[in-house]
């Protein structure tokens, strides 16, 4: 399945939905209430309820027909980030071509990392499919992009063996990993890359049964329609399983908690000259088997 949060024209309000074929967004909320089925709320309460709050999705969806009222066209609605993570756990350097770049034009380390280098990025970095990225030159001459994917935690996760780490996934989707490369401090990496919409994320969740094998997945990032991300995700140093494995050794993933997997070479800090995102731009971070993420930048002075 593939899950999504959306609006519709004249309300604002977040509808938690599903696409189906032919770009079309089905309302899981109106579906179950004709069909007298309870649902959750919302996207972030369909993870937490697990494989029988699914199973009660998929049913819906098998009867779903086009010319059901709550069936309406992609085009017709407004999608928003399908939910807001109680906690992101950004990964660095996890690609060997990215910690060359890095090493050569941000000061990290020229070794390839032993264990996971992590960070976080706060729920009020998310934004939506079509939001913009702001970009405050009071605060940055440097934003630049890192399409990554996004893991979804669907089950509660603590000391997870890796060979169990995968069974705690929901889903996955798109996470592009905003950072204003001059606002490292003492090589701290929160603020640079937790400021408000450094995180655009979507534009759907697939669900994991929809993505057997997540370390086999394209993924590039394009900026005003040129490439400068071109990779496979079978190149990250450390894969889903051993990520989720070294995270919960010490912290709980709880559901709808996102892992953003690492970025590929190809960030703007590491062109020849260093070129970097400017209000007006549009980035559009695109997985295999999960879609495009596009996001315009836009002056917030």
């Amino acid at each position: 399945m593939r899950l999504l949060t959306y609006c519709i024209p004249g309300d604002d309000t977040p509808r938690p939905g599903a696409l189906l074929a032919g770009d079309r967004v089905a309302d899981l909320t109106a579906l179950a209430s004709a069909a007298g089925v309870r649902l959750p709320p919302d996207l972030l309460g369909l993870v937490a309820g697990g494989e029988p709050v699914l199973a009660a999705v998929r049913e819906l969806l098998a009867g779903a027909t086009a010319e059901d009222s709550p069936v309406r066209p992609l085009a017709e609605v407004s999608l928003r980030a399908p939910l807001r993570p109680g906690k992101i756990v950004g990964v660095g350097l996890n690609y060997v071509e990215h910690v060359a770049e890095s090493h050569r034009t941000l000061d990290t380390e020229r070794e390839l990392p032993d264990r996971p280098v992590l960070f976080s990025k706060p729920s009020t970095a998310v934004t939506g499919p079509g939001q913009p990225v702001l970009h405050n030159a009071e605060l940055t001459k440097q934003l630049d992009w890192e399409c990554e994917l996004a893991v979804v935690i669907g089950a509660p996760a603590f000391r997870v063996a890796e060979a169990d780490a995968l069974r705690h996934v929901f889903g996955y989707s798109i996470v592009n990993d905003i950072s204003a490369r001059d606002q490292r401090r003492s090589g701290q990496w929160f603020f640079s890359k937790g400021q408000d919409s450094y995180a655009p994320f979507g534009p759907v969740v697939v669900t994991a049964d929809e993505i057997p094998d997540p370390q086999r997945l394209d993924l590039s990032l394009r900026v005003n329609g040129e490439l400068r991300q071109d990779s496979n995700t079978r190149h990250m140093l450390f894969g889903i399983a051993r990520l989720i494995a070294d995270i919960s050794s010490g912290v709980t993933l709880e559901p709808g908690d996102v892992i953003a997997t690492g970025s590929p070479s190809g960030v703007g800090a590491g062109m020849v000259p260093p070129q970097f995102l400017r209000p007006g731009d549009l980035v559009e971070a695109t997985i295999e088997g999960i879609g495009t993420l596009a996001n315009p930048v836009v002056d917030a002075r």
